[in-house]
């Protein structure tokens, strides 16, 4: 069952990516022009998708794949373009609805299934593969655990996911972003320590059926994230 810390931060990033940030996030996804600092974070989400996508293999034909919190779908999209069946979640609807057009827009025949809601929620079936960027980094440690344990009971293959590194510079913008009002802030990033992220795999039993793997972190301006691969043994 979801803790109520949990359900609260949900809302909270409902909320935020459907209508506080949605034109600002659909900007940051396309070419459009950006200031300075999304031009740094569009850098820094660039090499984090394909960091993840270089962990998956080059030819995903006849594998399945689920894109959780895929905002308005480009690794979705490039998953489907290597061959895959994916299904692609997000709490956003204005998101998904952007991503389902983009998909339009492209004129291929691709296997995406764009979903709207929370995947805890949702019988989605059997997946070999898993992808979750950036999208655990807005709960706590052990929210996002739990999520992951949601995900691993889907997953036969591999998980790759992203989580906010604990570093001195995270931790001073995320106290900065506390002093802006309320209506203008993201929802705060929940920075962890790899190893304080490991423990709390252990404890919940994952890392006796699953094997850390490969390990990036992508620092570019404000653009702050880090990459683990779960290999199912």
């Amino acid at each position: 069952m979801a803790s109520a810390s949990y359900q609260t931060r949900r809302d909270e990033i409902e909320t935020y990516f459907d209508r506080t940030a949605a034109d600002a996030w659909a900007a940051l996804t396309s070419d459009a022009p950006v200031s300075r600092i999304r031009r740094t974070v569009r850098r820094g989400r660039d090499a984090m998708r394909e960091t993840l996508m270089s962990w998956l293999p080059d030819d995903l034909t006849g594998s399945t794949l689920i894109d959780a919190g895929c905002g308005t779908g480009t690794l979705a999209i490039e998953a489907a373009q290597r061959g895959a069946e994916v299904v692609a979640v997000d709490l956003s609807p204005t998101l998904v609805n952007l991503a389902r057009e983009r998909l339009r827009d492209l004129n291929q025949s691709l296997d995406v299934t764009f979903l709207v809601g929370d995947m805890r929620d949702m019988d989605l079936g059997c997946f070999d593969y898993a992808v979750a960027m950036d999208s655990l980094i807005h709960y706590d440690v052990a929210d996002g655990v739990q999520t992951l344990e949601a995900m691993a009971a889907q997953i036969s293959r591999k998980m790759v996911f992203t989580f906010a590194p604990k570093t001195p510079l995270l931790a001073l913008m995320h106290a900065t972003g506390r002093l802006f009002p309320r209506a203008d802030r993201a929802p705060s990033i929940e920075p962890v320590s790899p190893g304080r992220l490991e423990q709390h795999l252990q404890d919940a039993g994952l890392m006796e059926r699953w094997a850390a793997g490969r390990s990036h972190r992508i620092d570019v301006g404000f653009y702050k994230s880090h990459a683990m691969e779960l290999t199912r043994q």
